[in-house]
């Protein structure tokens, strides 16, 4: 039973952006890879590391159960999501589907100044420093994400809310995690120009073939890891 303490605080907007402030961190802590998959998240751990009491944290630690980054274990407590190959497999082709989707979508329903915002946020990925040595790929989220753009430029809401609400986090966790394999972010960001040009140009049809070999390449990318990891590797 919560305490007056913690009761009190949680209802405080002191509270609510102390765990607002503290849900951020830790969500960036764990889609970044600082805090590992399959981490028993403790709460004296982290209200000590973050300076935040019990009832802000814990709200903090509901929503990232919300977001899938952290899943209740019974007996446990919360670990931070650990996705087997086969779970990971089924995130990528739910990804091919709808993320092709969203971008035929986008190429019929885009405004012109938004393709122009899509191009300009490709030509800041190109001047990433990381992606110029070529040890990973631009990963910033929200408007400075190809993908993101591309979900909200469908027009969708439902898919909006499936692709840049539910599963975002999620799917940046993994996409962060393999974006430094070898060659692939030179790779990507080619099949980011292509997927563009044929959203500039209007062909949905095209777009959409482009997005989802885009999306089969990166699932084969998490295939070729599974296979080629030593015996026991986890993620």
């Amino acid at each position: 039973m919560p305490s007056t303490q913690d009761a009190s605080e949680a209802l405080s907007p002191d509270s609510a952006t102390l765990s607002e402030n503290v849900f951020r961190r830790i969500q960036a802590a764990i889609v970044g890879g600082e805090i590992a998959p399959g981490s028993k998240i403790s709460e004296p751990e982290l209200a000590r590391v973050y300076g935040i009491s019990r009832g802000p944290l814990r709200e903090a630690i509901h929503r990232l159960e919300g977001q899938r980054l952290l899943v209740r274990v019974p007996h446990v407590g919360a670990r931070v999501v650990s996705l087997n190959r086969a779970e990971l497999i089924e995130l990528y082709e739910i990804r091919e589907s709808l993320e092709g989707m969203a971008c035929r979508l986008a190429a019929e329903r885009m405004t012109d100044a938004q393709i122009d915002e899509l191009r300009q946020v490709l030509h800041t990925h190109e001047q990433d420093a990381a992606f110029q040595a070529g040890v990973g790929y631009y990963q910033q989220e929200g408007d400075f994400d190809f993908h993101y753009r591309i979900i909200q430029g469908s027009a969708n809401r439902t898919l909006t809310q499936m692709l840049c609400g539910e599963l975002y986090q999620l799917v940046r966790m993994y996409r962060i995690h393999f974006s430094a394999t070898p060659n692939r972010p030179r790779q990507a960001f080619a099949e980011h120009h292509r997927i563009l040009d044929a959203i500039a140009e209007r062909d949905g049809e095209l777009a959409e073939l482009l997005m989802r070999r885009h999306i089969a390449g990166s699932k084969r990318n998490v295939e070729r890891h599974y296979r080629d990891a030593p015996p026991n590797n986890s993620l």
